[in-house]
């Protein structure tokens, strides 16, 4: 019989997967649809009948990109706003009383694609064997999470920021909820990766965020990853221009796919070369959470460099070579340079050139912007957070795939299989290549993830300005401090 809880959202069916709870496609608020679309994200009246939630939730509206959860049609719609939680089978036992820790995951995707539902996101080993609740989460994304349209008028003040409202409305429901599938709603980690890295940081910025939870993990996104409310408003001066709407009237009403449509095509305007500056002036795409705004006054770094969210202790890292997954295509001295003064870190690439003297220009460009993009951001956010006196330990992953005669190296989203202990997972294979499985690499990340997310403390020192601890996940995982020191130093001076 499949089992039935009653939290104060009303009650809910859910089922048994792999010796776990399984409670699949819960909405945390109301559609956001019609009158509700570019809007704050709005409750839900409790449910009067029992929800069957059996079956995970559409994604929200999102386009083919390529990547881990962009590669395939999602099934999407704009009634997106769902969680799944998995949760040990003793949660809803009669009598049971234990107050769990909570890991609720927010997707990447570089907020255009991705959903809760993604295998390698399965919270079943943290739940059956760490005894932990996981919630993973939709939210919108693209222009419907994030165009600033606030300039149309009061009706779309938080269109710039409604996909991070969207997430904070999730975070909310666990708090008001999470008790009844045995999670303690005052011991909740929140975390994710690339586009949910960038959404941690920018929680921890968010005043309306903090209380919601007390340990964040930012794996490979940190606190520089937001759009100034100026470069906001030429994306949507672009983002009406190509939906033949500048005035706004068919907002509302208009398909959501010819929403989507506009929305590429304004990337495609502003976008230039991958990863390098844009025509915005900034290193990060459109349709970002906007600051500079009444929600988010600073930009997530400089609110955490004032304080900001320092009562939570933070876990954060990055890949050694992040940007392998996008690729640059063909690079050459000439267009590894230009690329480097777009970045503004033309001095840099020299160091570059002497810490690596044997390297080509493509595995130099692999360097510069993975650092550029993830670990200096990374170590901005907890040197910003060691001033504030607040708790920050820091990691580095550096096992290499085998993969494609091992070009991806360690690429972006490749250490979300360990740290969920997922190496058996639909794709992982792929990603990993041939020879023998990591599986003593994806035991070790995997239990200082629990050990943090449960104690808020992995295992290992905190970092400080001093000695720069830094976990090295590798075949043999190992403690350095301050890794690539002259690298790092090269970047001083620049955000």
């Amino acid at each position: 019989m499949n089992p039935i809880v009653r939290p104060p959202c009303g009650p809910i069916q859910g089922r048994i997967k792999e010796d776990t709870l399984l409670f699949a496609g819960i909405p945390y608020a109301q559609a956001p649809r019609g009158d509700l679309r570019f809007k704050a994200p709005q409750p839900i009246p409790p449910f009067a009948d029992t929800l069957a939630a059996l079956r995970f939730g559409p994604a929200a509206p999102q386009t083919v990109t390529g990547g881990l959860t962009g590669a395939t049609v999602a099934r999407w719609d704009e009634d997106c706003l769902t969680l799944n939680i998995s949760a040990p089978l003793t949660a809803i036992e009669p009598g049971d009383r234990a107050e769990r820790a909570v890991l609720v995951w927010i997707h990447g995707g570089g907020y255009r694609t991705g959903q809760g539902a993604v295998p390698w996101y399965n919270g079943t080993r943290f739940a059956r064997d760490a005894d932990i609740v996981v919630v993973t989460i939709n939210y919108r994304l693209g222009a419907l999470g994030f165009a600033d349209l606030s300039s149309l008028g009061e009706a779309y003040a938080t269109s710039g920021f409604n996909g991070t409202l969207d997430q904070i409305a999730a975070l909310s429901w666990v708090k008001d909820n999470i008790g009844a599938f045995g999670g303690d709603p005052d011991r909740v980690t929140v975390a994710g990766e690339s586009a949910g890295g960038f959404s941690v940081a920018t929680l921890l910025a968010a005043n309306q965020a903090q209380g919601l939870f007390q340990r964040a993990i930012p794996q490979s996104g940190a606190g520089h990853h937001t759009l100034p409310r100026e470069a906001a408003l030429q994306v949507t001066q672009q983002f009406l221009h190509e939906l033949a709407d500048p005035r706004g009237e068919r907002l509302l009403s208009v398909p959501a796919e010819d929403i989507l449509a506009a929305q590429q095509r304004t990337i495609a305007h502003f976008e230039h070369e991958a990863l390098g500056a844009n025509a915005l002036g900034v290193s990060v795409s459109p349709f970002y959470p906007v600051h500079g705004t009444s929600l988010l006054p600073l930009s997530p770094i400089d609110a955490i460099s004032a304080g900001m969210g320092s009562q939570v202790a933070v876990l954060t890292g990055s890949n050694a070579d992040e940007t392998t997954l996008w690729g640059f295509g063909e690079v050459d001295d000439g267009k590894l340079n230009r690329m480097a003064g777009s970045l503004g870190a033309a001095a840099t690439l020299n160091t570059y050139r002497k810490t690596r003297p044997d390297a080509d220009a493509q595995a130099l460009l692999i360097a510069l912007t993975s650092d550029h993009l993830f670990r200096i951001p990374g170590i901005r956010l907890a040197e910003a957070r060691f001033e504030a006196q607040a708790a920050t330990w820091m990691y580095l992953f550096n096992w290499r795939s085998r993969a494609f005669g091992g070009k991806l190296g360690a690429t972006h989203a490749l250490e979300i299989p360990f740290v969920f202990n997922n190496l058996d997972r639909a794709g992982v294979d792929v990603f990993l290549g041939p020879g023998d499985s990591p599986q003593h690499l994806a035991n070790e990340m995997h239990q200082a993830w629990c050990r943090f997310i449960k104690e808020g403390d992995p295992g290992w020192p905190a970092y400080d300005p001093h000695h720069r601890a830094t976990m090295s996940f590798d075949h043999k995982p190992r403690l350095v401090n301050d890794p690539a020191a002259s690298e790092r130093l090269a970047w001083e001076g620049l955000r």
